[in-house]
C-alpha cells in the first residue's frame, strides 16, 4: 500500500470533530448556588435585623407609662423651724458675773433682770467721767452768770444815764425859760445846755452798747444752754454705762443662754443667749446656689405634718451665697400647726412656678446614662424594647417634661441602663 492511502487512512480515522456542551451539570450547579447565595444576601440585607441585641429579664426592669397630666415645676429642700422672732442678748459692757437671775429655757417677761456684772475699772472711769463733767457745767454755769451779770450791770448804767438825761433835761428846759425872761445869766443857761447835750449823748452810747450786748448775749446764751444741755445728756449716757452691767430681757419669750456661773469672765460684744417669741415659728431654708435666679419672695410651699399639708411662702430672700447655698425664711399661710419645735427639720415642696399642662415621664436611673436624649421606648406585645430619640424639657423630683419623640401611652424602660451597653434593641426574656 502506497504511503499516500496510508495518511488518508489515518487522518480520516484520528480527526473527527466532537462538539462540546454548554449546560454542563456543574455550571448549572454553580449558577444555581450563586443564586441562591445572591438570594440569601439581598433577603437579610432587605428582611433580617441586623441591629445589635440584647436579652433581658422583665423582672429586673422598671417599665413607666408616658402620660399627659398637670405639671408642676418644684424642688425638695430641708428648712429648720425657728421661732417668729429672736432678740439676741450680746453684753455691751464686759466684766464678771455677778449674779444670775434667770436659768436657761426659762419664761421672761420684758425688763426681767437676767444677770448682773461687776466691773471695778468700768465703776472708776464712770465717776471720773462723771466728776469731769460736773466740772464743765459749773464752768459753764459760772460763765453764764458772769454774762447775767454783766448785762445786768450794763442795765443799770443805762437807766443811771437815762435817769441823768431826764434830770438834766429838766434843768435845760427850766433854764432856757429862765433865759428868755432874762432872769439869769447867760453862762448858767450855756452850762445847762452843755450838760444836757452830754447827758444825751452819754445815754445814746450806753443804749447802743446795750443792744449790741443783748444781741451778743442772747447768742451766747443761747450757746450755753446748748452746751449744758449737751453734758447732762453726756452725763446721763455716762451714769448709763453702769446700767449695761444688769442684763435685762428686751422682750417676753423664752429664754436661752450659754453656762453662766458667778465668776465667769464675760467680754464686752460676747453674746450670752437669745430670747425667742414662741407664739409663732418661721422656717430657715437652704436652697442650692443652682436655683437663685428663680427664688423671690411670695414663693410657695408646703409640708406633711401630723398627717395634715400646711402651706407657706417665702419672706424674705438672703441671697448670701455660703457653701453653695443660699437662704430663705418662709411664713406659715395660716397658723404655725401646734406640736412644732425649734430646730425641728421639715420637708418642703417648694414650687417654682405656675402648674401647666405636658407630657410626662417618671423620673429613674435611665438619665444618668442617656442624659436625657434617647430611651428604650417597649414594643405593643411588651417582648421587646427599641432605642428612641427624644427632648426633655423641664422637671421636678418626680416627672420629666418630654418635648418630642414620645406620645402619652408610650411605654419606657426607666430603671438604669448601666448594663445594656451600646445595643440598640433589648428583648425582654
Amino acid at each position: 500500500m502506497s504511503e499516500e492511502v496510508k495518511n488518508r487512512i489515518s487522518s480520516s480515522g484520528m480527526d473527527k470533530k466532537v462538539e462540546k456542551k454548554v449546560w454542563t451539570p456543574k455550571r448549572i450547579g454553580m449558577i444555581a448556588g450563586g443564586v441562591v447565595l445572591l438570594a440569601l444576601f439581598m433577603y437579610s440585607s432587605i428582611f433580617m435585623d441586623t441591629r445589635s441585641t440584647l436579652n433581658v429579664e422583665r423582672e429586673r426592669v422598671a417599665i413607666s407609662t408616658v402620660q399627659e397630666d398637670s405639671f408642676q415645676e418644684f424642688i425638695q429642700v430641708a428648712g429648720t423651724v425657728q421661732p417668729i422672732q429672736t432678740i439676741y442678748l450680746d453684753a455691751l459692757e464686759g466684766g464678771v458675773v455677778e449674779e444670775v437671775f434667770m436659768e436657761s429655757g426659762t419664761m421672761v417677761e420684758k425688763e426681767d433682770t437676767i444677770l448682773t456684772l461687776s466691773n471695778s475699772d468700768l465703776r472708776l472711769s464712770v465717776m471720773q467721767q462723771t466728776s469731769s463733767i460736773y466740772d464743765q457745767i459749773n464752768q459753764t454755769r459760772n460763765s453764764r452768770l458772769n454774762i447775767e451779770t454783766n448785762t445786768l450791770s450794763l442795765r443799770e448804767r443805762l437807766a443811771n444815764a437815762e435817769n441823768q438825761l431826764e434830770i438834766t433835761r429838766s434843768d435845760y428846759h427850766r433854764q432856757q425859760k429862765l433865759y428868755e425872761k432874762e432872769l439869769i445869766a447867760e453862762q448858767t443857761y450855756i452850762e445847762a445846755k452843755e450838760n444836757y447835750e452830754y447827758q444825751r449823748k452819754r445815754y445814746n452810747l450806753i443804749y447802743e452798747s446795750f443792744k449790741q450786748d443783748s444781741i451778743r448775749t442772747a447768742l451766747q446764751l443761747r450757746q450755753i444752754d446748748e452746751s449744758l444741755d449737751r453734758m447732762w445728756r453726756s452725763l446721763e449716757a455716762v451714769q448709763g454705762i453702769l446700767d449695761k452691767l444688769i442684763i435685762t430681757a428686751p422682750i417676753s419669750g423664752q429664754l436661752s443662754t450659754v453656762e453662766l456661773n458667778p465668776g465667769q469672765s464675760i467680754t464686752p460684744g460676747e453674746r450670752i443667749g437669745q430670747v425667742d417669741i414662741l407664739d409663732s415659728f418661721k422656717v430657715r431654708v437652704g436652697i442650692d446656689e443652682f436655683h437663685l435666679s428663680r427664688i423671690s419672695k411670695g414663693l410657695e410651699g408646703s409640708f406633711a405634718f401630723a398627717g395634715q399639708t400646711h402651706q407657706l411662702y417665702i419672706s424674705k430672700v438672703y441671697p448670701v451665697v455660703e457653701n453653695g447655698q443660699f437662704e430663705v425664711d418662709m411664713e406659715f399661710e395660716n397658723e404655725s400647726p401646734s406640736g412644732l419645735r425649734r430646730g425641728q427639720t421639715l420637708r418642703i415642696r417648694l414650687e417654682l412656678g405656675k402648674s401647666s399642662d405636658a407630657v410626662l415621664l417618671a423620673r429613674g436611673g435611665f438619665y444618668q446614662a442617656t442624659g436625657g436624649s434617647w430611651v428604650y421606648e417597649v414594643s405593643e406585645d411588651g417582648n421587646s424594647a427599641v432605642r428612641r430619640d427624644i427632648r426633655l424639657g423641664r422637671q421636678n423630683p418626680e416627672y420629666f417634661e418630654i418635648l418630642s419623640g414620645l406620645e402619652p401611652g408610650d411605654r419606657v424602660i426607666t430603671s438604669s441602663y448601666d448594663t445594656f451597653g451600646d445595643n440598640e434593641v433589648l428583648n425582654l426574656q
